[in-house]
């Protein structure tokens, strides 16, 4: 049997004037916060390695890398490899491994996301409403009476007197997800119907007059299950990532760095 190699140490990494040394690379990606961008990938690699793809999967996914690159022509191709210190086979095989992912999230996750959209509903939901909002309570309450009780147009009011950037488009805002408003005017939204206009309630340092337009449920199409398939994937990889950074981290750092 051979005897398995010694690695050699004396190989280097060159940037300008430096040299730096093998065993002097992961002190060093840990010093500059480059750590858990490599252990990200490294598990990466081991979550896409049962993944196999056929000949017509491997071709499409460089053909997808080239197009999501913008890379059309050999002079771009070159200039690709040439600014990431690729080879040929690097890029393939960066293309591939694209594809496994994509394939691994399929088979580990895509069968937990429909009780995950159920969990997640509440704040995929969106919503297109008008807001009005004022530091002084007593032109917020006058607001809203010139609209409930004058008909006075929102947008008008809003143009007028909206000290947000919402008035530029007259308080109109969204669609935007349940999720993306202050908690305190998402719950409002939540519970209001098309049309729904609301007193002056006090958000944060505001007083806002908000009125609901549109309310939009969340459907569980492609492109939502994609976003929570990779939604669960990042969430595991995280923890993945984080155990793996402690646990190098936890080991004496035996360089002079």
């Amino acid at each position: 049997m051979t005897p398995p190699s010694t690695p050699d140490l004396s190989l280097a990494l060159h940037a300008g004037s430096q040299t730096v040394a093998a065993a002097d690379v992961v002190p060093l990606l840990r010093r500059y916060g480059l750590l858990p961008n490599l252990l990200k990938e490294l598990v990466i690699d081991q979550a896409v390695a049962a993944v196999t793809l056929t000949p017509e999967q491997t071709s499409q996914a460089v053909e997808q890398f080239l197009q999501v690159n913008q890379i059309s022509t050999p002079e771009q191709y070159q200039s690709f490899l040439a600014q990431r210190g690729l080879s040929e086979a690097d890029l393939a095989f960066l293309a591939e491994r694209a594809q496994k992912l994509q394939q691994h999230k399929l088979d580990t996750w895509e069968p937990k996301v429909e009780s995950y959209f159920l969990q997640r509903k509440s704040n995929l939901d969106r919503v297109l409403y008008s807001l009005i909002r004022t530091h002084e309570a007593g032109l917020a309450q006058e607001i809203f009476f010139r609209i409930q009780d004058d008909g006075q147009p929102f947008a008008d009011l809003a143009r007028q007197y909206s000290e947000g950037q919402e008035a530029q488009t007259g308080g109109l805002i969204g669609p935007v997800e349940l999720s993306v408003p202050h908690p305190a005017l998402a719950r409002l939204l939540s519970i209001s119907q098309p049309g729904q206009l609301w007193p002056p309630t006090r958000v944060g340092e505001w007083f806002v007059v908000v009125r609901l337009e549109k309310f939009l449920p969340a459907r569980l199409n492609e492109a939502t299950r994609q976003r929570l398939m990779d939604e669960l994937f990042n969430t595991w990889l995280l923890e993945q990532v984080q155990a793996a950074v402690q646990a190098n981290c936890a080991q004496p750092d035996s360089s002079s760095l």
